[in-house]
Protein backbone atom coordinates (compact mmCIF):
# COMPACT_ATOMS: atom_id res chain seq x y z
CA UNK A 1 0.00 0.00 0.00
CA UNK A 2 1.28 3.48 -0.88
CA UNK A 3 0.76 7.02 0.75
CA UNK A 4 -0.31 9.10 -2.17
CA UNK A 5 -1.00 12.23 -0.62
CA UNK A 6 -2.36 13.45 2.95
CA UNK A 7 -5.06 16.36 3.65
CA UNK A 8 -5.36 17.49 7.48
CA UNK A 9 -7.56 19.61 8.86
CA UNK A 10 -5.07 22.57 10.41
CA UNK A 11 -3.62 23.36 7.00
CA UNK A 12 -6.08 22.90 5.10
CA UNK A 13 -3.65 21.57 2.13
CA UNK A 14 -2.80 18.55 0.27
CA UNK A 15 0.80 16.92 0.99
CA UNK A 16 2.71 13.83 -0.58
CA UNK A 17 3.67 11.39 1.75
CA UNK A 18 6.84 13.12 2.26
CA UNK A 19 5.36 16.05 3.04
CA UNK A 20 5.52 18.55 0.85
CA UNK A 21 2.55 20.71 -0.34
CA UNK A 22 1.98 21.53 -4.03
CA UNK A 23 3.09 17.98 -5.53
CA UNK A 24 0.15 15.41 -5.31
CA UNK A 25 1.74 11.93 -6.45
CA UNK A 26 4.52 10.53 -4.39
CA UNK A 27 7.74 10.24 -5.89
CA UNK A 28 7.63 6.45 -5.86
CA UNK A 29 4.93 5.66 -7.57
CA UNK A 30 6.17 8.24 -10.19
CA UNK A 31 9.19 6.10 -10.49
CA UNK A 32 7.47 2.97 -11.07
CA UNK A 33 5.33 4.74 -14.12
CA UNK A 34 8.83 6.87 -15.29
CA UNK A 35 10.51 3.14 -15.16
CA UNK A 36 7.98 1.52 -17.61
CA UNK A 37 8.22 4.47 -20.19
CA UNK A 38 11.76 4.54 -20.09
CA UNK A 39 11.88 1.39 -20.92
CA UNK A 40 9.11 1.91 -23.96
CA UNK A 41 11.84 4.70 -24.84
CA UNK A 42 14.66 2.48 -24.85
CA UNK A 43 12.81 -0.04 -26.90
CA UNK A 44 11.95 2.73 -29.34
CA UNK A 45 15.05 4.05 -29.48
CA UNK A 46 16.54 0.73 -29.80
CA UNK A 47 14.03 -0.52 -32.54
CA UNK A 48 15.28 2.54 -34.69
CA UNK A 49 18.62 2.41 -33.98
CA UNK A 50 18.40 -1.20 -35.47
CA UNK A 51 16.49 -0.24 -38.31
CA UNK A 52 19.08 2.32 -39.55
CA UNK A 53 21.41 -0.60 -38.84
CA UNK A 54 19.45 -2.66 -40.92
CA UNK A 55 19.28 -0.39 -44.35
CA UNK A 56 23.00 0.12 -43.94
CA UNK A 57 23.63 -3.12 -44.04
CA UNK A 58 21.07 -4.69 -46.08
CA UNK A 59 21.54 -6.31 -49.31
CA UNK A 60 20.83 -4.23 -52.51
CA UNK A 61 19.63 -7.26 -54.82
CA UNK A 62 17.08 -7.99 -52.16
CA UNK A 63 16.06 -5.12 -49.71
CA UNK A 64 13.68 -5.61 -46.54
CA UNK A 65 10.10 -4.79 -46.78
CA UNK A 66 9.37 -1.48 -45.83
CA UNK A 67 5.58 -2.03 -45.21
CA UNK A 68 6.60 -4.05 -42.41
CA UNK A 69 9.09 -1.84 -41.11
CA UNK A 70 6.54 1.15 -41.11
CA UNK A 71 4.19 -1.24 -39.14
CA UNK A 72 6.40 -1.97 -36.49
CA UNK A 73 7.41 1.66 -35.94
CA UNK A 74 3.68 2.62 -35.51
CA UNK A 75 3.09 -0.52 -33.30
CA UNK A 76 6.00 1.21 -30.84
CA UNK A 77 4.75 4.84 -31.26
CA UNK A 78 1.37 3.51 -29.88
CA UNK A 79 2.76 1.72 -27.30
CA UNK A 80 4.92 5.05 -26.20
CA UNK A 81 1.41 6.95 -26.58
CA UNK A 82 -0.60 4.40 -24.22
CA UNK A 83 2.04 4.84 -21.60
CA UNK A 84 1.85 8.76 -21.74
CA UNK A 85 -1.99 8.48 -21.79
CA UNK A 86 -1.62 6.06 -18.81
CA UNK A 87 0.45 8.06 -16.86
CA UNK A 88 -1.94 11.32 -16.87
CA UNK A 89 -4.96 9.09 -15.53
CA UNK A 90 -3.20 8.14 -13.07
CA UNK A 91 -2.40 11.77 -12.02
CA UNK A 92 -5.81 12.49 -12.74
CA UNK A 93 -7.17 9.82 -10.70
CA UNK A 94 -4.83 11.25 -7.65
CA UNK A 95 -6.00 14.62 -7.45
CA UNK A 96 -9.80 13.74 -7.69
CA UNK A 97 -8.81 11.01 -4.40
CA UNK A 98 -6.91 14.01 -2.85
CA UNK A 99 -10.00 16.63 -3.64
CA UNK A 100 -12.84 14.40 -2.49
CA UNK A 101 -10.08 13.58 0.90
CA UNK A 102 -10.16 17.41 1.42
CA UNK A 103 -13.79 17.54 1.39
CA UNK A 104 -14.20 14.90 3.70
CA UNK A 105 -12.37 17.51 6.41
CA UNK A 106 -14.35 18.49 9.93
CA UNK A 107 -17.23 15.85 8.46
CA UNK A 108 -18.88 13.44 10.92
CA UNK A 109 -17.88 10.43 9.83
CA UNK A 110 -19.60 6.58 11.34
CA UNK A 111 -19.43 2.87 10.51
CA UNK A 112 -21.59 0.45 10.73
CA UNK A 113 -20.99 -3.27 12.36
CA UNK A 114 -19.67 -4.87 15.84
CA UNK A 115 -17.61 -1.93 16.55
CA UNK A 116 -18.63 1.11 15.35
CA UNK A 117 -15.99 3.52 15.33
CA UNK A 118 -17.74 7.69 15.03
CA UNK A 119 -16.17 11.33 14.95
CA UNK A 120 -14.94 14.01 13.14
CA UNK A 121 -12.51 13.60 10.52
CA UNK A 122 -8.89 15.16 11.53
CA UNK A 123 -6.82 14.26 8.55
CA UNK A 124 -6.96 11.84 5.87
CA UNK A 125 -4.72 9.36 3.82
CA UNK A 126 -4.41 8.79 0.44
CA UNK A 127 -2.97 5.61 -0.58
CA UNK A 128 -2.79 3.72 -3.77
CA UNK A 129 -6.04 1.38 -2.79
CA UNK A 130 -8.37 3.97 -0.63
CA UNK A 131 -8.96 6.06 1.76
CA UNK A 132 -8.28 6.14 5.66
CA UNK A 133 -9.45 9.09 7.66
CA UNK A 134 -8.17 9.92 10.99
CA UNK A 135 -10.70 11.49 13.36
CA UNK A 136 -10.41 13.80 16.17
CA UNK A 137 -10.47 11.15 18.86
CA UNK A 138 -7.37 9.29 17.12
CA UNK A 139 -9.09 6.83 15.77
CA UNK A 140 -9.17 6.04 11.99
CA UNK A 141 -11.32 4.29 9.61
CA UNK A 142 -11.14 2.92 6.06
CA UNK A 143 -13.50 5.17 4.05
CA UNK A 144 -15.51 2.41 2.19
CA UNK A 145 -18.92 0.37 2.80
CA UNK A 146 -20.69 0.99 5.57
CA UNK A 147 -19.15 3.80 6.24
CA UNK A 148 -21.53 7.11 6.86
CA UNK A 149 -19.70 10.63 5.81
CA UNK A 150 -22.70 13.84 7.35
CA UNK A 151 -22.28 17.21 8.02
CA UNK A 152 -23.07 16.67 11.67
CA UNK A 153 -23.45 13.63 14.34
CA UNK A 154 -26.89 12.74 13.80
CA UNK A 155 -29.50 13.72 16.94
CA UNK A 156 -30.16 11.73 19.90
CA UNK A 157 -33.92 11.48 21.03
CA UNK A 158 -33.91 11.90 24.06
CA UNK A 159 -37.78 11.33 26.53
CA UNK A 160 -38.88 13.91 27.79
Amino acid sequence: MTVVGQVNKAAASTTNGTGNTGNTTDPTSQAGSKTASDKAMLNYDSFLQLLIAQLKNQDPTAPSDPAQQLAQLASFSQVEQTIQSNQKLDSLLTQSSLQIAQSYIGKYVQTSGDNPVSGTVASVKVYSDGLIATLDNGKQVLVGPGVTISDAPPKTNTPS
